[in-house]
């Protein structure tokens, strides 16, 4: 992932709406979820969901794919995964890395 590719992708996420959205649909995992209920979940008007539904869409983080008449939204976790790896690059001044501090127990996850 390129700086400006990171840039994006925080920006778009940087919106309470949009980061909503975009873990539900993190947690709808490949199922994904409709507009629709999309919309019921997070309580958002249609025309709201769909304004953000494209800035993510647009950063990168959000897919969409038609199944029949509906369309289906879902999370772009390898995006999502390049994002974190590119955060996490330079963790720790190139040392090797323990857990990260400050996690909620069991959620633990290796820095580097």
């Amino acid at each position: 992932m390129e700086e400006r590719q990171a840039v994006e992708s925080l920006a778009a996420l940087a919106q309470p709406v949009r980061l909503r959205v975009f873990r539900a649909l993190v947690g709808a995992g490949n199922e994904g979820m409709t507009p629709g209920t999309l919309g019921s979940l997070l309580d958002v008007a249609p025309s709201t969901l769909s304004f953000h539904l494209r800035e993510l869409m647009n950063a990168g983080l959000v897919r969409q794919e038609r199944d029949g008449r509906h369309l289906i939204y879902h999370a772009a976790l390898e995006q999502m995964n390049d994002l974190m790896d590119y955060l996490a690059a330079h963790c720790c001044l190139g040392a090797g890395c323990e857990e990260l501090p400050g996690r909620k127990a069991g959620n633990a996850r290796k820095a580097c």
